[in-house]
Parts: C-alpha cells; sequence; structure tokens
C-alpha cells in the first residue's frame, strides 16, 4: 500500500464526491504520487513526533498520550492563532520543506493546504475504519474523493450569549428572531449600550451567520468550483448588518481583542453572537461579570424556525512529510476519541467534541456558575444537531476572509455598501483560484 501526497486534480475530482455524500473508500492507492511507502516504526524504536496547535490546554493530554506511550512521545509547539499566523507558519514550513509532523487545521481552511500538497492521503493507513466514531458531517469536512486528510477534533455550534442581568435591568427580552434582535438592539442603545459589535474582519462569523441563511458559497460542477459568495441569503444577512451599522445600533470595533473584552467587563457591549467555544472566552476575559452571562439559540429568520448553523471547527491533519505518518494517524485518533484525553481538551475549552462516544453535553458545562447556573451547553447541543451538513469549504478561505475584512473596512470607511462587498469579493475569489490554476464560475 503506497502513500502518495495530494495532488491539486484531487481537490478538484474529489470535491463533487464529497457534495454527493459518502464517498470515501476504505484503502487504496488515492491517485498519482510520489510512490514513496510511509516509514514503519520497528518494534520497540522510539520516535518524537511533533504537532502545532492553538488549542487551550492541549499540552495536558499530549502529557497523558506521552505516559501511556513511551515509544512514541508527541512535542507539541504552541503557535499563535492571530489573524492566520498559525496558517501563514504552516504553509512557510511545508514551502521549506520541514513541517511538523501534526497539526491543528480548521474546517475552512483545510482545503488550502491540498493546494500546497501539504497533507498526507490517510486512506491507505486506513483511517476510513475510524469514521463512524465521529459526527458524519465533521468528518467529511477532510474528505475529497477517495481520499481524507484530516481527523475531526470539534465544532462550534452558534448561539447567543446575553448579560442577562443587564437585560432584565433594561426590560429587554433575549431575542427570539433578527426582528427582535434589532428591536434588543435598539433598546439597548438607549441605554447608552450597544447589544453588538460588527467586526468587520471577522470572516469566519459572517460565514455561520450566511450558513444560518442558508447560502450556500461553494460548490462544484465536475472539475469546476463554483463561487456563490454574492448569493441572496448572504445579500440578506449584510443588508441587516449594514443597517445596523448606519443607525449605529451596534459598533464595528474588532471582536476579541482588548476594547471589545474592556466593553463586555462594563456592560458596554452586553450580547454576543458567538459559537460554544465562547463560554472559555467569556470567563476567561471577563471574570468580574461571572453569574451574569447566559446562552440563548441563535436569532431565526421566521418565527419558529430551528436554523443553525457552525463557527469554528477544527481537525487534526498529518503532513504529507511526517516521518511516521501511522504514529501520527494512531495519535490523532487517540487524541479525539479517547474520555480521558476528550475530558482534559473540554477543560482546556476546545470546542463541541466531533466524537459521538466518551462525553456527555454536562461535561461540557464547565463554566456552569459563570452562567448562574444554567446547564448552558444543551443550547449549543441542540443547535449543532441542527446545523446544515450540506455547507462546504473551498479552497483559499483564509484569502476571502482577508479579502472580505479589507472590504468591509472600505465600506464602513467610505460609505459604500455592504452587497457591493459582496460582489467585490466575489470576482476576486473566482480569479483568486483561477490564478491558482482551478476551474471556478460564478455562481450567479
Amino acid at each position: 500500500m503506497t502513500n502518495s501526497p495530494v495532488h491539486r486534480r484531487t481537490v478538484l475530482g474529489g470535491a463533487a464526491a464529497v457534495a454527493a455524500g459518502w464517498a470515501l473508500a476504505g484503502c487504496g492507492d488515492s491517485g498519482d504520487g510520489d510512490g514513496d511507502a510511509p516509514r514503519e516504526r520497528a518494534k520497540g524504536q522510539r520516535i518524537q513526533l511533533t504537532f502545532w496547535s492553538w488549542v487551550p490546554g492541549i499540552d495536558k493530554p499530549v502529557a497523558l498520550w506521552n505516559r501511556r506511550n513511551p515509544e512514541v512521545q508527541v512535542e507539541v509547539e504552541k503557535v499563535s492563532a492571530v489573524n492566520g499566523a498559525q496558517y501563514a507558519k504552516m504553509h512557510a514550513a511545508i514551502k521549506a520543506g520541514n513541517p511538523p509532523d501534526l497539526g491543528q487545521i480548521e474546517f475552512p481552511v483545510l482545503p488550502g493546504f491540498l493546494l500546497d500538497d501539504g497533507l498526507l492521503d490517510l486512506a491507505p493507513l486506513g483511517a476510513a475504519h475510524h469514521r463512524d466514531k465521529f459526527t458524519g458531517w465533521q468528518w467529511q469536512q477532510a474528505v475529497f474523493g477517495r481520499s481524507v486528510y484530516a481527523v475531526p477534533q470539534a465544532s462550534g455550534p452558534m448561539g447567543l450569549f446575553v448579560r442577562q442581568d443587564l437585560f432584565d435591568a433594561w426590560e429587554v427580552a433575549t431575542p427570539r428572531t433578527w426582528d427582535e434582535y434589532e428591536d434588543a438592539a435598539k433598546a439597548v442603545r438607549r441605554k447608552g449600550a450597544w447589544i453588538e459589535t460588527f467586526a468587520p474582519a471577522n470572516g469566519n462569523r459572517l460565514a455561520g451567520l450566511a450558513w444560518q441563511a442558508g447560502a450556500r458559497w461553494y460548490a462544484t460542477h465536475g472539475d469546476t468550483w463554483i463561487v456563490h459568495l454574492d448569493d441572496e441569503p448572504t445579500r440578506k444577512v449584510a443588508d441587516y448588518w449594514e443597517s445596523l451599522v448606519r443607525r449605529k445600533l451596534v459598533k464595528t470595533i474588532p471582536d476579541r481583542q482588548n476594547a471589545w473584552y474592556r466593553d463586555l467587563q462594563t456592560g458596554a457591549i452586553p450580547a454576543w453572537l458567538g459559537a460554544s467555544w465562547g463560554d472559555a472566552l467569556l470567563a476567561g476575559n471577563a471574570p468580574g461579570t461571572k453569574g451574569k452571562w447566559r446562552a440563548a439559540p441563535l436569532p431565526q429568520w421566521q418565527a419558529g424556525a430551528r436554523d443553525f448553523a457552525n463557527w469554528g471547527g477544527s481537525t487534526t491533519a498529518v503532513f504529507a512529510k511526517s516521518r511516521y505518518p501511522r504514529d501520527a494517524l494512531d495519535f490523532a485518533v487517540w487524541l479525539n476519541t479517547d474520555p480521558e484525553s476528550i475530558a482534559l481538551l473540554i477543560d482546556g475549552g476546545y470546542g463541541f467534541p466531533s466524537a459521538k462516544k466518551g462525553w456527555a453535553t454536562t461535561d461540557l458545562d464547565v463554566h456552569k456558575d459563570f452562567f448562574g447556573g444554567q446547564a448552558y451547553s444543551r443550547v449549543f447541543a441542540d443547535a449543532g444537531a441542527r446545523v446544515d451538513t450540506s455547507w462546504r469549504w473551498g479552497p483559499g478561505v483564509d484569502t476571502l476572509y482577508q479579502r472580505l475584512g479589507d472590504a468591509f473596512t472600505d465600506a464602513l470607511a467610505d460609505g459604500s455598501s455592504f452587497r457591493s462587498v459582496l460582489a467585490t469579493v466575489q470576482r476576486q475569489t473566482l480569479d483568486d483560484l483561477r490564478g491558482k490554476g482551478l476551474k471556478a464560475e460564478s455562481g450567479g
């Protein structure tokens, strides 16, 4: 059995199979690789694997693995996740020929690493045997045709965090629809605060909100990528937030930075449209508000609807130049399925586990006291069960996010419409994909 690196044609031909459904075969050659066989560790041989990650507390489950597996030691190197710094470092290492054995890579940016021939096809190593251990749509995020390039770790179903004490004092009801959210924004503004911020550089959250509204940014037709960033659902989301911005009902500062954390602590911003992993972020950066927050479902476009989406989600990927790929795969699977490892990851606040077993929703209520005793993870469990699983990512999403951030920043400065941002970035994305030698067409 050979282990060949992924090539651009794999991304093209495999994408349609991903969209069609469960296309992964158990084991087999992935195509036109270089024929290099994976290195097998001899019995009793001691090796060391390198793992780049930014996940909070990742050192603890790795230390547990190292205690249990003296022959296969894993060394963690923490990488910065600010503005995509971790991916810039990984891509640079791939080009230099010295990447780590494993890396933490989010769902949206996986296809970009395939274009670099940077990830190892794990199907020939028997990855398919582990498929049923994971939530189906999350496993599929790393599957292209008959190849699989990573093991899923966690997802980020979205919801709404609110300062319940302030909402109660101001007699503001927790919004159940986007119309009610607008009403709440007006009421909060009358109290001298802003319900939220529209962070122009946060393409990740915009993608989640568009996802909830029914958008499909990427699709495939044969070996052609169909890009539809400027679709009607995304326009609806853009129009909604532009209206809030123009009427000064929301701030426009970056989220998850010092000024934003300060606003959370002072009550200048009493709500946040976030994801399940936001519990640790709030608890860690606004400790003085302990007991005052609650989690609620994401507001809906129609009353009574149950449409949800995902923000974030990551994998443990094996790089193409991994010295001992079979051992790397074993570690990746263990890290994300072993109950003790999952418990340690949960303590670190890494999100909703991708593994089907080994944890309970109540295990995720790590910061229950911070949320006033609420079993808040049930909100995100319900959302995760209703995420539209047909959403797919395409190549170059990190560049797409950067272009969205630049265009929205310009629009805030010069007053141009948010719809013009979508049209501009749609054209840019098509040009980017074609510049990489891919076939790409507009979806409308």
